[in-house]
């Protein structure tokens, strides 16, 4: 079973930053593409898919969602099992609960961490 703890998440003015981190228990880690995904307020019913804002290959190779490009930067460090997003230049749109998981996911998810941003 994979366990995923999120964490850094808060309330922000916009404009502000918060630096995200997810320490993955999973041996297998380092051979996983990594994301975080995010689920806004409001849009999470079931079924209803969390967003993909970010991606990192195991080789270190990044993709972003058009919205958070420039603002956002992924990171992982596979001695510690852990990834990592740095979010600058916040915006309201941004507010979310902010999870992650391998691309594509995994079964398990962790309980996410909040992201508030006021304007």
């Amino acid at each position: 079973q994979v366990h995923l703890v999120e964490s850094g998440g808060g309330l922000v003015q916009a404009g502000g930053s918060l630096r995200l981190s997810c320490v993955v228990s999973a041996s297998r880690f380092i051979f996983n593409d990594m994301g975080w995904y995010r689920q806004a307020p409001g849009k999470q019913a079931p079924g209803t898919q969390r967003e993909l804002v970010a991606s990192i290959t195991r080789g270190g190779s990044t993709r972003y969602v058009e919205s958070v490009k420039g603002r956002f930067t992924i990171s992982r460090d596979n001695a510690k099992n852990t990834v990592y997003l740095q979010m600058d230049r916040l915006e309201p749109e941004d507010t979310a609960v902010y999870y992650c998981n391998a691309v594509p996911t995994w079964t398990y998810w962790g309980q996410g961490t909040q992201v508030t941003v006021s304007s």
